[in-house]
């Protein structure tokens, strides 16, 4: 019996000091950095993407019939919204999907296509390129980004969180079984022309997607956004360089012009991406009407008390379950008062679901989700 004495004495010990000196024994949670705080109202976009029954080859070809009655997106605009001013290029796309892969084509009005990286899994933004977002269950955690330009050349990531919640990136992680593909209208890198446009076409095969997800069925939806990078430039010895601002001599900034406006510069808020549902209709079929999601405008509410809890607690450094503190922090409770609760790690806060008893968690690591309290 001795054998059990001395572990067991520790145990002993281990939780007398725990409950003794909770104080001693607790551990401090992580305070992170504050946030911007979007500056638009919450309206993403939303498409509905209609199944194929087509075998569509990705060639860049996206005039053939299969595409035709696949409707385009808005025009793309400005990342800030309506803060800023319209793109200068038009920007559209448009999606459809079978049993095995969604199908995204881009058409890119461009003047002066360029393009110079050629390597995969660069960093294409220090390029003109367009790029795909994609978070299938819509927790806004283990989501993917896609980058690629005029060349063809691609980036692909995975990201287990946003920046802002000190998520990883995965960038030796790749699309198994990705087809993309360019079509030019005009040349590329030729300064002494002017061109019209550049169009993707890609296929994106859900046996990788749904690692973060769940393969679509009819009427599924998941958050997707597109952005386009346009730099500045311009000749010289003929030979496109980017533009640089006198008063710095470095690079004017990026232009980011997207599908669903964020309100402010960072692609990585994926509660603010647009919505795909997916539809059994056949393309052409009017039929097909988007249904927005009940719990989406508690979900949101969730989102702007996680804003406030990290704003506050960037000064008070502790998190608070006190509305009062929060208001302060730019907080605006709804009807019904959500449920906040201290834990070790910092804070735990839920409001009931439109319909039934579950409830929607979004805790300090900007995760959101709906749990079941039958």
């Amino acid at each position: 019996m001795k054998k059990f004495f001395l572990p067991s004495l520790c145990m002993l010990l281990l939780f007398a000091a725990c409950n003794g000196n909770t104080a001693k024994m607790s551990v401090a949670p992580v305070i992170h950095e504050a946030l911007t705080v979007p500056a638009l109202p919450f309206a993403p976009r939303h498409y509905v993407c209609y199944r194929t029954a087509d075998n569509i080859t990705i060639d860049g070809n996206i005039t053939r019939a299969e595409w035709d009655n696949a409707p385009w997106s808005e025009t793309f605009g400005d990342i800030e919204g309506s803060l800023k001013p319209a793109p200068l290029q038009e920007t559209k796309v448009k999606m459809l999907w079978d049993d095995n892969y969604l199908y995204i084509a881009a058409e890119i009005s461009e003047k002066d296509i360029q393009a110079k990286l050629r390597q995969r899994d660069t960093i294409i933004f220090y390029d003109n390129d367009f790029e795909v977002f994609i978070d299938p269950d819509g927790d806004t955690h283990g989501y993917y980004e896609f980058e690629m330009n005029a060349l063809n050349t691609v980036w692909d990531l995975l990201l287990t969180s946003p920046y802002r919640d000190y998520g990883h990136v995965i960038n030796a992680w790749d699309i198994r079984g990705l087809k993309s593909a360019v079509k030019i209208y005009g040349t590329i890198n030729n300064a002494k022309d002017q061109d019209e446009k550049w169009c993707v076409e890609l296929a994106f095969p859900f046996v990788v997607l749904k690692e973060w997800g769940n393969t679509p069925v009819p009427g599924t939806q998941w958050r997707i956004n597109f952005s386009r990078v346009e730099w500045r430039t311009k000749v010289e010895n003929g030979v496109y360089v980017k533009d640089t601002d006198p008063s710095t001599g470095k690079p004017f900034p990026e232009y980011n012009w997207v599908w669903s406006p964020q309100g402010l510069i960072n692609m990585h808020y994926p509660e603010l991406w647009g919505y795909l549902q997916f539809d059994g209709k056949q393309a052409g079929d009017p039929s097909a009407d988007f249904r927005a999601a009940g719990d989406e405008p508690v979900k949101w509410e969730l989102r702007q008390l996680y804003y406030a809890e990290r704003n506050f607690a960037a000064k008070a450094k502790r998190y608070s379950a006190d509305l009062n503190e929060l208001k302060q922090a730019g907080y605006i409770p709804g009807k019904i008062t959500p449920e906040i609760i201290l834990t070790m790690e910092g804070f735990e806060a839920s409001l009931p679901c439109t319909e039934g008893k579950d409830r929607i968690i979004i805790n300090t690591t900007g995760r959101v989700w709906r749990t079941d309290t039958r």
